[in-house]
């Protein structure tokens, strides 16, 4: 049960959608909100850092989390682990700040069947094929991982009707003060329209 006073705010979407890009700018604008760093078992990627892009964890160090229900959800995804460390959560809420989960959509369910009452974002792509053009563009994965990432979002997207708003990202600030409007709603801070 999350505290009532702050929201839990969970944004998802599929990779390559955009997520980051619109964490980085409703961050810049918003105070009082708290970003979930994830756990993961991926390598990391040129220019990340570990404690602020992701906590980067073995195999084992992340199954020993697993066995020790220190998660708030988890999955495995394209032969990696991802996860929320529970503490995290739910001390930021408790310390009187929003908690910002973005996370991809199997754990979005996750934390959803827990914590029904949560604020969900779904971030969708004008179309699939712009969304490989992003993917091709990011040059990060090779093209049977790519491969993998969109027969994923297909998957993804039928999930839609489970989550409590739906942004496009077909332009990039208006997709930014969406999200910053919904999260201002959840706050029950009146919007001008």
């Amino acid at each position: 049960m999350l505290n009532g006073k702050n929201n839990l705010i969970i944004f998802t979407g599929p990779s390559g959608v955009g997520k980051g890009t619109i964490v980085k700018q409703v961050f810049a604008d918003l105070k009082n909100i708290e970003f979930s760093i994830s756990c993961t078992t991926r390598a990391i990627r040129p220019g990340e850092v570990d404690g602020v892009n992701y906590f980067f964890k073995t195999r084992a160090q992340f199954e020993k989390m697993i066995q020790a229900d220190a998660l708030l959800e988890w999955a495995e995804f394209v032969g990696n682990y991802y996860g929320t460390p529970k503490d995290f959560v739910f001390n930021t809420l408790e310390a009187g700040n929003d908690v910002f989960l973005e996370i991809e959509v199997q754990g979005a369910l996750q934390v959803m069947e827990k914590f029904p009452e949560a604020v969900s974002i779904f971030l969708v792509p004008p179309s699939l094929e712009e969304l490989e053009s992003r993917l091709r563009t990011r040059a990060t994965e090779t093209e049977d991982i790519l491969q993998k990432r969109l027969a994923k979002a297909r998957e993804e997207m039928k999930f839609l009707d489970r989550f409590k708003y739906i942004v496009t990202n077909d332009d990039l600030d208006k997709a930014v003060e969406s999200v910053k409007a919904l999260i201002m709603v959840a706050r029950n801070v009146p919007q001008k329209i």
